[in-house]
């Protein structure tokens, strides 16, 4: 982890322990190329380091809503997936990402494009399931999907121009965040999201999602990035700002003390315990900014 992480974990966890909820630590290693067992377990290290102690879930599989590893819970997946196809909404797509890419210009800074329906059926629902390998979509509607998040307030997406049809699923078999955190939190009994800003469009592709299943969606709420001097966000480039530095540099009451100020639930940087940092917890303190100077 990198301080941008860590951010994300303090906050979270003092939103949870806030109202008296239960904090989940999921283990989201779905990319089978980047997850690794020891990166899990250095999480781990760090989360207890700093005193943030989940209530369910990481590797020991504490909770009755395990297995708590995304890259264990596949049969679950392929049966929501099988709820989304009988709505007759998903559909086969053949498209690489070079064919994609080629299609458009990147449709905003991140890179992020458009999917243009190049393999959209004519008419839905549709019920095509080829043999070939191939990547299930899903259709999106042009209409908006509105919800308020709890430090942005009220957002207003339309799919259909921000990212067109999403996937669900890779040709290679690998499930997609969107359809894998939006199972995982219906089945985990999550009711508050928090993370960070880029994925306030992820927020309205999982509302479309748990609208097609029949599932009451969470709040969210989305968190300025943690940037570089440059106002990059965070990356492993970043050395100076990962967690084995930062621990080398910081008692955990210091990070936290500069975690709460950066947040903006203190004035200004001090050593400070979970216990009154808790105390002093508000969403209504919280910088309603893109982005925050590390």
């Amino acid at each position: 982890m990198h301080l941008g992480n860590v951010f994300t974990a303090v906050l979270s966890w003092l939103a949870a322990k806030s109202t008296g909820g239960r904090w989940v630590l999921r283990i989201e290693d779905l990319d089978p190329q980047r997850s690794r067992l020891e990166h899990a377990r250095q999480i781990e290290d760090d989360l207890r380091w700093l005193g943030l102690e989940w209530d369910e879930g990481g590797l020991d599989g504490a909770g009755t809503s395990g297995p708590y590893l995304q890259s264990l819970r596949g049969d679950i997946y392929e049966a929501f997936l099988d709820k989304l196809r009988q709505t007759g909404y998903t559909y086969p797509c053949f498209c690489t990402r070079a064919d994609i890419m080629a299609t458009q210009a990147p449709h905003q800074s991140d890179g992020r494009v458009v999917y243009a329906g190049t393999c959209r059926p004519s008419s839905f629902p549709s019920g095509c399931v080829p043999q070939r390998p191939h990547a299930t979509r899903i259709y999106v509607p042009d209409e908006e999907i509105v919800y308020s998040d709890v430090v942005f307030g009220p957002q207003s997406v339309n799919l259909a121009w921000e990212c067109g049809d999403f996937i669900l699923r890779r040709a290679d078999g690998a499930w997609a965040y969107q359809l894998a955190v939006v199972v995982d939190d219906a089945l985990m009994g999550v009711r508050q999201v928090v993370r960070g800003a880029d994925l306030l469009l992820s927020a309205a592709q999982q509302i479309y999602l748990y609208r097609m299943l029949g599932l009451e969606p969470p709040s969210f709420a989305h968190l300025p990035l943690v940037c570089n001097a440059e106002e990059r966000r965070l990356s492993k480039r970043d050395a100076a700002l990962g967690m084995a530095e930062l621990r080398a540099a910081n008692s955990p009451e210091e990070l936290l003390g500069r975690i709460a100020a950066m947040a903006g639930l203190i004035p200004e940087a001090r050593a400070i315990s979970l216990g009154e940092l808790l105390s002093e917890f508000s969403w209504s303190k919280i910088h309603r900014l893109p982005t925050l100077k590390a």
